[in-house]
């Protein structure tokens, strides 16, 4: 029968032909259109046990990327690309000196660079194992554009991660059906997906991830990050509410979470391995073990409200103790935790308005030298001027933390910081669009947050060219760029 022969292919056209993934919802696309299809194939799976067809293989849907192999399996090529040209500054210039006398070196003024900003593709499928259950797979892997893939190297950080890797990105194998899904691999964790659409700045210069889930200031943001061997489940949606948990087992064979874990290139936290091993191992700047994430959200009409909530287990960070101003056992191995509340609501004048407040925390044994706990503020709007062009703000502001270990004892502290951010956004179409990004950190004298962290593929930050970290700076950043979804 034709119904027979369309029902899948459409389906799936309605699915994933018209998906944009674009700004602030992009870290969350994957999740809610795996969502999508699974949902769709339970009616067509119905609708076709009622009218009694059997299995015959329908025709490709003209012009799309996904498209069903067999009458019960589907596969899908996705992808995103985004570059930009910027023009940054780490708002120091030449003879820049730092309280304890270390004079700044190398560039430090303005700079241009052209950046590839989570460019990415991938492949995801599903198969019909019985009525309602269904094998659901994905692999993906993000696409460096203007750089030569490899491991990441600056200043002040590299990374043994190659993520122009296959399979770098969010990845898994799994089941779904009505229960909602069980999956396995690495992804995204509930905790980011919670609030990613509320960051029109996304990947670029302004990135809300400057500041949100970034407890130290550092090029990456521990509480809004991706999991590897993991293990999650995601919720049906529930009159417009629904949930999801991860569980990461931190796989370490040492005590203290000092090594790499097993199977992995580099140290769980996001950094690598120092080249020269210690006694306490290698992995000293922010390794962990298990790790647990969990999300809830009610969504309807044009409320979206979030919370979330993540753990860390034993994050070491011993290698801030240099046995002089910092004895050993004052900074530690000890757990970090943070949550997190949101709220997005659109107007009828086309505004829509996002806020979200976070707390984290670190069970420091000496609060003197705790620059990982504070609180967090993002507030961001965006106006639709037109129905291809938009305008975006945002605000983050970094609260003050208890200490931190590049200081002594008592010594006064004013850590504090404010992200400001401004937007144009053109869409020529529900595929392409071209942007414009100014963004400025204003760092209080013995903060250092940067610009761009987690997202854009160039950051700006508090280092010179040897290397050392420059607290107290302004950095700004200019960023014109073009986005394509396929």
């Amino acid at each position: 029968m034709k119904y027979r022969r369309a029902a899948i292919p459409i389906a799936i056209s309605l699915a994933f032909g018209g998906a944009a993934y674009t700004g602030a919802a992009r870290a969350q696309s994957a999740q809610d259109l795996q969502r999508q299809i699974d949902q769709l194939q339970r009616q067509v799976d119905s609708m076709k046990k009622e009218k009694g067809t059997g299995q015959a293989e329908p025709a490709a849907p003209s012009g799309r990327a996904a498209a069903p192999v067999t009458a019960d399996t589907t596969i899908q090529l996705y992808g995103h690309l985004d570059l930009s040209i910027d023009s940054a500054t780490k708002g120091m210039s030449e003879g820049h000196v730092r309280s304890d006398g270390t004079v700044a070196v190398g560039k430090l003024g303005w700079q241009s660079d052209i950046s590839s900003n989570l460019s990415y593709f991938g492949v995801r499928g599903g198969h019909n194992l019985s009525d309602g259950l269904r094998a659901v797979f994905q692999f993906e892997t993000q696409v460096d554009v203007a750089a030569t893939p490899g491991s990441s190297v600056s200043s002040s950080s590299s990374d043994n991660q190659v993520k122009g890797a296959l399979s770098s990105r969010n990845s898994y194998l799994g089941l779904a059906g009505g229960f909602g899904a069980v999956k396995a691999g690495k992804t995204d964790a509930p905790y980011k997906l919670s609030t990613a659409r509320m960051d029109p700045f996304s990947a670029s210069v302004g990135d809300y991830n400057s500041i949100m889930g970034n407890t130290g200031g550092d090029n990456r943001a521990e509480f809004d990050t991706r999991l590897s061997h993991a293990v999650w489940y995601e919720s049906p949606n529930w009159g417009g509410f629904r949930a999801s948990a991860l569980w990461s087992p931190g796989q370490n064979r040492s005590n203290d979470n000092s090594e790499v874990a097993s199977g992995e290139t580099s140290c769980t936290g996001g950094n690598t391995p120092s080249a020269t091993p210690s006694v306490t191992g290698t992995c000293t700047d922010g390794s962990f073990g298990d790790a647990y994430s969990a999300a809830a959200i009610y969504e309807v009409g044009p409320l979206y409200i979030t919370g979330a909530y993540e753990m860390h287990k034993k994050v070491n960070r011993t290698g801030d103790e240099d046995g002089v101003v910092v004895l050993p056992g004052q900074v530690g191995v000890v757990d970090e935790s943070a949550w997190k509340v949101g709220a997005q609501y659109a107007f009828p004048t086309r505004t829509t308005l996002n806020a979200i407040y976070e707390d984290m925390k670190r069970s420091a044994p000496v609060p003197d030298f705790n620059e990982r706990q504070r609180k967090g503020w993002w507030l961001a709007a965006t106006q639709k001027v037109t129905d291809k062009d938009d305008i975006n703000l945002g605000w983050a502001h970094a609260g003050k933390t208890p200490g931190d270990p590049t200081l002594a004892a008592g010594t006064p502290l004013d850590n504090e910081a404010n992200m400001y951010t401004v937007g144009y956004k053109h869409h020529w179409d529900n595929r392409t669009n071209f942007y414009a990004v100014y963004a400025m950190q204003n760092n209080h004298p013995d903060a250092h947050f940067d610009l761009g962290a987690s997202g854009h593929g160039i950051t700006t930050d508090c280092h010179d060219a040897d290397g050392h970290c420059f607290p107290g700076t302004k950095l700004q950043a200019f960023s014109v760029g073009m986005q394509y979804n396929f």
